[in-house]
């Protein structure tokens, strides 16, 4: 799970491939190295850590050329140190890898016994021993293709050749790749968004596509060497710039965004004048609709689990929530009458892009949530719903996740309402509370300083849980994922009713323990829960719209979120819980916007 990158230009590409690698960073940072073609030789340079470590390198011996190609690094094979970091070379090639090369341990052994040698771990250097042994009986094309074909896995790649000085190679297979255009200059990069600075002109590969980047022209080739064209598409201009501003990380920026990109999604979706919601065209009828199932990973899983609620809530459907990794390797049995519904910030998780796949080969009908909207599950899907949160570049999401439950809220209830399972009253009711929640969520931002108290308490936790009914555990998973992500607290999400099944063995003196209590329907049940764990030493942090003062005394502290109706509440008890993650990292010293052995763009499996 990396980055890659490369370029060939009529100047030299060193400074613009270290630009690109910074933007690249949330796909990987424990690696980076660059190589480029200099005086008709490769020269390569790489380094452990951070792009910033390449780049004093590169100060210090500064790396000429006018085509090159880049990589940051999440490790996989290999430990991350200078000797696995990418590129890997030899004498006449060079080869940067985004993915998993899934047979390497046998073509390693195949190669060996040939008389090669190999200096790293990893599954990519493979790759360039094989290009490195057809290069001796075959012209590029073949070698090209005859490479690509043995391996098995997957993998976006960028290559260059000592004897090909004046062209960049890039494949893809099930890693995303994009191809960009510039003036006498092409580009290849893992997203869009990398090469965004550059050009704003891209296309993408397809599966078993590979491409030749010259400075004057791009070819294409699909996995039968046969030459194709690919669409080129114009990028948005996001207003939203991924740039720190004032404030400290991203992180910390992401979040305070919040009631922007919750307005900004809601009137994309709103039409104000009728008070009715802009979704349409759907792949299947509603009223013809037999089941829902949702599918994501992460974050993105807690938003449709919370979409589970609401779509019992309103509908009359029968509803599922599946994590892709599992969905992709289980039985399903598949129904055309279904809807398959696909949620991803970078629509490029691997994991749920193949699960997207398998629906595909089954011919049933889809729809994709993701913030990228040129991403491959927005292109593969047949119907996307774009969240509209602008670049999220901090590791643990935050504002992709509102805009996820946003969108997956505003289409269960229209879908109920074209099915006629919610009164015209109750539909128009929902949509005006929902018109309320930007100023809301921005109550709730306004008050993070009361967080701030509380998570001192975390420091010297062992562990700590979140606790919540209804609505709320959806959101209780969520924020133990927060804290896990961002502070390595171990800490977990549960039901409340389900702790007295054995969590509740966990709660020792002390202990703080989050409890999710809106006052809804479980808020009684839930009051009692929390009075278990106090009754243990738990101590509690209470996060409710309850404005009583009739509260346990030994409650240890109370967020009050603003009220509003059951239903989206879960948004306001989001803030707190992002604002807690955030603040015990920060005491505790760890990297906010990049946690150790994660990245953003989960596009291994």
């Amino acid at each position: 799970m990396c980055g890659i990158v490369g370029i060939v230009s009529n100047k030299s590409v060193s400074a613009s491939i270290i630009s690109a690698l910074k933007k690249l960073e949330y796909r990987g940072y424990d690696s980076a190295g660059i190589s480029t073609i200099s005086n008709g030789q490769i020269s390569e340079q790489k380094c452990s850590g951070r792009v910033d470590n390449l780049e004093k390198i590169l100060f210090q011996n500064p790396s000429s050329g006018d085509l090159g190609i880049g990589h940051v690094r999440w490790a996989t094979h290999g430990v991350p140190n200078q000797v696995n970091a990418h590129p890997h070379s030899s004498e006449v090639v060079s080869v940067v890898h985004n993915g998993i090369i899934e047979n390497s341990d046998e073509l390693r052994k195949e190669y060996k016994e040939k008389g090669y040698s190999f200096k790293s771990q990893t599954d990519t250097e493979v790759i360039t021993i094989m290009l490195t042994d057809y290069l001796k009986k075959e012209n590029l094309i073949n070698c090209i293709h005859k490479t690509l074909e043995k391996l098995e896995g997957s993998f976006a790649l960028g290559v260059i050749f000592k004897d090909f000085d004046n062209l960049v190679v890039g494949a893809r297979r099930g890693s995303p790749l994009a191809v960009g255009y510039g003036h006498n200059e092409n580009f290849i990069g893992s997203d869009s968004y990398a090469l965004k600075s550059m050009t704003n002109k891209i296309s993408y590969l397809d599966d078993g596509d590979f491409c030749i980047l010259f400075k004057e022209k791009v070819e294409f080739y699909n996995s039968d060497k046969k030459k194709i064209n690919k669409q080129i598409f114009e990028l948005s201009n996001e207003d939203n710039t991924a740039d720190k501003g004032d404030y400290r990380d991203f992180m910390s920026k992401e979040i305070n965004e919040q009631s922007i990109t919750t307005k900004k999604c809601i009137n994309e979706y709103l039409d104000k004048s009728r008070n009715d919601i802009n979704i349409y065209n759907l792949p299947i009828d509603p009223k013809k609709i037999n089941k829902i199932r949702l599918i994501a990973c992460g974050t993105a899983y807690h938003s449709c689990l919370m979409a589970k609620y609401w779509i019992e809530e309103f509908t009359s459907l029968d509803v599922e929530a599946d994590i892709a990794s599992e969905f992709r390797y289980r039985k399903i049995k598949f129904n055309s009458n279904d809807l398959y519904i696909f949620v991803s910030q970078s629509g490029e998780t691997a994991d749920t892009y193949a699960a997207l796949e398998k629906c595909k080969k089954n011919q049933v009908k889809t729809c994709g949530i993701v913030n990228v909207v040129e991403s491959s599950i927005a292109r593969m899907a047949d119907f996307v719903l774009p969240i509209h949160a602008g670049p999220e570049i901090g590791v643990a999401s935050t504002k992709a996740f509102i805009g996820q439950l946003i969108v997956l809220y505003l289409l269960t209830l229209k879908i109920s309402k074209e099915r006629n399972d919610i009164i015209d009253d109750e539909y128009l009711k929902l949509i005006l509370d929902l018109k309320k929640l930007p100023e809301l969520i921005e109550e709730t931002l306004n008050k993070q300083k009361d967080i701030q108290l509380i998570a001192r308490d975390f420091i010297e936790a062992k562990g700590t849980m979140y606790l919540g009914r209804g609505y709320s555990y959806p959101i209780a998973m969520e924020g133990a994922l927060k804290l896990k992500e961002l502070s390595y607290i171990h800490a977990e999400g549960y039901a409340a009713g389900e702790m007295k099944h054995g969590p509740l063995a966990l709660i020792e003196d002390g202990m703080p323990v989050i409890v999710l209590a809106p006052k809804d329907r479980f808020f009684e049940k839930t009051i009692s829960n929390m009075q278990e764990v106090i009754a243990r030493g738990g101590k509690v942090l209470m996060i409710t719209d309850d404005t009583s003062k009739t509260m346990n005394e030994n409650i240890r502290f109370k967020f009050q979120i603003p009220k509003t109706n059951s239903t989206i509440n879960s948004f306001l008890l989001t803030i707190p819980i992002q604002f807690l993650a955030y603040h015990v990292a920060l005491l505790k010293n760890c990297d906010i916007d990049k946690p150790r052995n994660l990245a953003k763009s989960v596009t291994v499996e």
